[in-house]
């Protein structure tokens, strides 16, 4: 398991690497990507050799983010995973290296604690409100670029400060990095109000496929991989398609099953506040956070959808015993 590490510890471990090669986890979200480029910045403006590497794209809309990818341009000397909760959300890119990660920073409280060293924080609403924390206690100045990146983190992993990971913090943050520069209007415009073609084709796909159970308290939705190939939606576009089953009225969980290339299911988890979607995740060999968890499925649709319904129908029965209990 990791070594726990406290802040002023990971600071000096930070400052005293060289070479570093920051990964982010597959199928990339605005948090592993602008937690990692806020840090690349930082490292940079330290004097550091530092690039990102990911498994999968980065999607062209963070282009305003100013990452460098590593394509072996140094040898990496300290390995830094941001926003990862398991080696197995590496993907075959960064493979040559996730066996080998000095330091996780992240937020997941269901870390399964891979790296040699950790600094987690469950309570921070985004990865990124912890790196925000590390650069005040480091004082590197937060340019500009690096309130984007980290506003983004932010604002991707509340929902634009929807969501009830949202604290009075994640605003106190927020605030101090519209103060530092962050296009926040310019960055809910692209990030929340604008869409493809693609990805309104793979909703209407999706909502096609809408599914309900256990007295409609369970929203199910699915997309088969033809079915997102002839949507033309990229990857990253994909992952806003997982809150839609969970907005319907009357929902509690909702739930997205997504295939994969290879034909593995990625499953998404979607609840109300008092049903645990990481409880509901773990038992199937993921995890995440209390309102937003997944895990990957193999097999066909059909084994993939039976073993994340029992799974929630024992999550809202246990939910149901507690409230009679109160009673």
């Amino acid at each position: 398991m990791s070594e726990i590490l406290e802040l002023l510890t990971l600071i000096s471990r930070l400052l005293h690497a060289e070479n570093v090669l920051i990964l982010c986890h597959k199928n990339p979200d605005g948090d592993t990507v602008g937690s990692s480029a806020a840090l690349y910045h930082a490292l940079k403006g330290l004097g550091k050799t530092a690039a990102l590497l990911c498994s999968d794209p980065i999607p062209a809309r963070y282009a305003y983010m100013q990452i460098e990818l590593y394509t072996g341009q140094f040898e990496p000397g300290y390995v830094v995973a941001v926003d990862v909760a398991g080696i197995q959300l590496f993907g075959d890119g960064a493979r040559p290296y996730s066996d080998r990660v000095d330091l996780c920073i992240d937020h997941h409280g269901s870390n399964s604690g891979y790296a040699d060293a950790m600094y987690l924080d469950a309570s921070a609403a985004a990865t990124a409100e912890i790196i925000y924390q590390l650069l005040e206690a480091m004082q590197v100045p937060i340019t500009p670029v690096i309130a984007d990146c980290l506003y983004t983190g932010i604002s991707t992993d509340t929902g634009c400060f929807l969501y009830n990971n949202t604290t009075a913090h994640t605003h106190k943050v927020a605030a101090a990095l519209m103060e530092a520069g962050a296009r926040v209007g310019e960055l809910n415009a692209l990030l929340f109000e604008s869409k493809s073609k693609g990805r309104i084709a793979i909703e209407r796909t999706a909502l096609e496929n809408l599914e309900y159970y256990f007295d409609e308290q369970c929203a199910l939705i699915y997309m088969t991989r033809e079915q997102i190939a002839a949507s033309g939606v990229s990857a990253a576009e994909l992952e806003g398609v997982t809150g839609l089953p969970r907005k319907i009225e009357g929902v509690r969980v909702g739930v997205t099953l997504r295939q994969q290339p290879g034909g593995s299911y990625k499953v998404s988890i979607r609840t109300v506040k008092g049903v645990d979607a990481c409880a509901i995740a773990k038992r199937l060999g993921g995890g995440g956070h209390e309102q937003a968890a997944g895990c990957e499925l193999e097999g066909n649709l059909d084994n993939a959808k039976a073993a994340v319904l029992a799974e929630v129908e024992k999550e809202l029965a246990r939910c149901a015993q507690g409230a009679k209990e109160e009673e």
